[in-house]
């Protein structure tokens, strides 16, 4: 008897070396005849080892096939094969369910650790219903405060954005060790939440847990994102202090971060000393160099590469390609498009949407569209890219359009999507759109994804509703410095100026510091509410208190406060004083209020200034022209109407946009192509009626001055937003109490009488967003006061 344990324990050692040793799926074939015929089949170590090893090759159902056939595995395998399937959660999931109803043992941390990894990396409700139901065995079964169980759910929940639950595990665990901190930083890197990085950071510090180099790089690669190099630098201080500074991912994590904050030639330095530099390491560097405009070096290194030898990847691609700086880059744009075709790289999801990115930043849509639609694998970043160009680039309805497709071929949306279709929805003012997809963000549970709240913000403000947005932002637990801009913005968008400085000092005693932005928004909201020493003393603080150094956008915003104000001369002497070169903003923020107080001199001034920079602009030659009219210098204003149609000028159509019932209409000035013309040119002669029985004068001072006073009055009753709001008044059922136009030019004046009356006489709240502000128009009274 002994000889022959001797003989199975030598066989043994042998056959578990040789499935280790094997480097292919026939060798493990092989392998298993060979234990068959040694009658070894029944071996739990050599079975073990085969399964977990077909399950290394991804030789799934040969896996189950051998496990199908054991008389009675036990725990730990049936443990190997729930890990193995982790790419197929469903069946892990089938595996765990016949541990628990077919044999008589009870499932262990590792048991749980694997079948909850299993529906990590899955970003689907369903699949995230079905782990919270796992984890709620695991806390049954006694092991919710277990370290590896533990690691497994943040994962897992870190994958389905509920950053609040995974905390809430990660606090169950009495002494999280450095594995559950890397865990719980490295989620909250992939769900872009930085800030939380630096304090969980700084906790792990103070607990006094050990910090290791993948700790390091996962902080770095969250400072990197925040552009914090401070932060970053007290972590490589860390690095050093620790003995991790010179492994290689650190430096090449550190590489990224100083590339990321725009000190590239610290990022060089650091690349410098990694020995053999990898592929790795060389596509951060690329990186590095494109992000920071440095495109020859980047090229440099590209090259450097392939005379190498080296085999470059997808990632080298994405590095190379100019998307931070793509002005000016279309042909090396095209050429590296060309390489990629060659090499295969083209199919790769990340390199197709780097350059269709590019495309759509360049506003060569076609070209990304045709790259879009050739692409067989897009990935969600893919549809994200190609929404993103069209609404940043004004195509707002092939978009929504596209969101729509991306719907109904049910491509599970991220919260980037959801993002850019709200800023397109905000741009079109499409409020039913809007609340459809705020109710998508509801069903798939984005309310606390910071990025998609404040995109909800800025969509209800520009849409009209800013009582909804403001109560979304007071919802908010989180609130970052984009968020407060939207609020402050759409406060200013609705002339609600003492508001907007009220949320700014809120924003202040939050303890979040104000950005360009926040004070462009603040100008803004000054200036449509007339609060001339408020909006000076903005100003101010934003130069000497928080030293921000003003853009052309801020210095406008001044002039306009000043101007709308009358102060024209403080105006002038404002512009005259700028540390830069006044440019169109400026000059055309004078020229906008010398219309408003009538003063030629000036206003002669301004258009000439304005003429000299940008000859092209036709609506200079029309503003200037109308104030001509308003002061009755009509053969001036038709000198200068002849200068247009000379120089060929074209001026932008006048077009407003009413919804009704979830359908967008469109109507231009003297509009007789939509079904119902005949009806709504009816509804626009019953008002006229009722309205001049009331006081109504047509405003005409801006028309043609060689036309009879009748004719002026057909000009200016024709105009879109009349027609827009008779159709609005037309369509509308018992108890709506709005109607809700956006107009893509400033609202005339006669247009602005007409909406006051037309509030009075139908007793409806009328909302008109123009290309400048909202106005609010209720009881014959607009919101701005006549201030716009």
């Amino acid at each position: 008897m002994v000889p022959r344990a001797v003989s199975t324990q030598r066989d043994r050692s042998f056959f578990l070396s040789l499935i280790n040793a094997a480097t292919s799926i026939s060798h493990l074939h092989q392998s298993h005849a060979q234990i068959i015929h040694k009658s070894l089949i029944h071996d739990r170590s050599i079975i073990t080892k085969l399964i977990q090893k077909l399950l290394d090759f991804k030789a799934v159902d040969q896996a189950k096939r051998i496990f199908a056939s054991l008389i009675s595995p036990d725990l730990f395998l049936y443990n190997v094969l729930i890990k193995g399937l982790k790419d197929d959660p469903f069946a892990s999931l089938r595996v765990y369910k016949s541990l628990l109803q077919g044999t008589a043992f009870k499932p262990d941390n590792f048991t749980y650790s694997f079948i909850i990894g299993a529906f990590s990396g899955f970003s689907s409700s369903g699949l995230e219903k079905v782990g919270v139901l796992v984890h709620g065995h695991a806390i049954v079964s006694g092991f919710g405060s277990d370290m590896y169980v533990g690691s497994a759910l943040i994962e897992m929940y870190m994958s389905f954005s509920r950053i609040g639950v995974a905390h809430k595990v990660f606090d169950m665990v009495c002494e999280p060790d450095t594995v559950l901190w890397n865990t719980i930083l490295s989620g909250l890197v992939k769900n872009g939440r930085f800030d939380d990085v630096h304090i969980v950071f700084h906790n792990m510090v103070d607990s006094g847990a050990r910090l290791d180099s993948t700790t390091l790089a996962v902080v770095l690669s969250g400072f990197a994102e925040l552009q914090d190099e401070r932060a970053g630098m007290m972590v490589q201080a860390l690095a050093l202090k620790v003995g991790c500074h010179f492994h290689d991912h650190v430096l090449t994590c550190l590489v990224s971060m100083y590339s990321k904050c725009g000190n590239v030639s610290m990022a060089r330095l650091l690349f410098g000393l990694i020995s053999s530099p990898d592929l790795v390491a060389c596509n951060a560097m690329i990186s590095g160099f494109s992000s920071n405009n440095d495109i020859e070096s980047a090229l440099n290194l590209f090259h450097k590469l392939l005379s190498s030898g080296c085999k470059v990847s997808s990632s080298t691609l994405v590095a190379l390609i100019p998307a931070f700086y793509p002005f000016g880059r279309l042909h090396l744009t095209l050429a590296i498009q060309t390489f990629c075709v060659k090499s295969c790289f083209i199919v790769n999801p990340s390199v197709s949407t780097a350059l269709l990115t590019v495309y759509s930043r360049l506003n060569e849509l076609n070209l990304a569209r045709r790259l879009f639609d050739e692409s067989s694998d897009k990935s969600v970043a893919s549809w994200n890219a190609m929404i993103s160009g069209y609404a940043q680039n004004g195509q707002t309805e092939m978009a929504i359009s596209l969101f729509q497709e991306m719907q109904t071929l049910d491509v599970y949306p991220s919260p980037v999507t959801i993002a850019s279709i709200l800023s397109a929805c905000a741009q079109l003012g499409a409020l039913g759109l809007g609340k459809w997809v705020h109710d998508l963000i509801k069903t798939e549970d984005f309310e606390s994804n910071i990025h998609v709240s404040t995109a909800l913000i800025d969509m209800y403000a520009k849409c009209g509703s800013i009582g909804e947005a403001r109560r979304l932002f007071d919802g908010m637990k989180d609130k970052n410095a984009v968020t407060w801009n939207a609020m402050i913005s759409g406060y200013g968008l609705h002339g609600y100026g003492h508001e907007a400085i009220k949320l700014y000092e809120n924003m202040l005693l939050s303890g979040i510091l104000p950005t360009g932005v926040t004070f462009l928004s603040i100008l803004h909201a000054c200036s449509h509410a007339g609060l001339v020493e408020e909006g000076e003393r903005m100003f101010s603080s934003m130069v000497h208190y928080h030293g921000l150094k003003p853009i052309s956008e801020h210095y406008a915003c001044m002039v306009d406060i000043l101007g709308r104000a009358g102060k024209l001369h403080s105006a002038l002497e404002f512009i005259n004083k700028m540390p830069i070169e006044p440019g169109p903003a400026e000059w055309g923020s004078l020229l906008g209020a010398c219309m408003i107080h009538k003063n030629i001199d000036l206003a002669h001034f301004a258009s000439h200034k304005l003429f000299a920079l940008e000859p092209e602009n036709v609506g200079y030659h029309v503003l200037l022209s109308n104030i001509y009219s308003i002061s009755q210098n009509f053969p001036q204003a038709a000198s200068l109407r002849r200068t247009i149609k000379t120089r060929n000028l074209l001026k932008t159509p006048g077009c407003t946009l009413i919804e009704v019932k979830g359908i967008a209409h469109v109507f231009t000035s003297n509009d007789r192509s939509h079904p119902q013309s005949m009806a709504i040119y009816s509804m626009l002669d019953e008002m006229m009626r009722k309205m001049k029985d009331s006081g109504y004068i047509v405003e005409t001072f801006t028309a043609l001055h060689d036309v009879e006073e009748e004719e002026k009055e057909l000009m200016v009753r024709v105009h879109s937003e009349k027609l827009a709001i008779a159709f609005g008044i037309l369509m509308a059922d018992e108890g709506d109490a709005e109607i809700r136009i956006i107009k893509n030019l400033r609202v005339c004046l006669d247009c602005h009488n007409f909406t006051k009356f037309v509030s009075r006489i139908t007793d409806k709240v009328i909302i008109v967003r123009d290309a400048n502000r909202f106005h609010h128009f209720a009881n014959g009274a607009c919101s701005c006061g006549d201030y716009w």
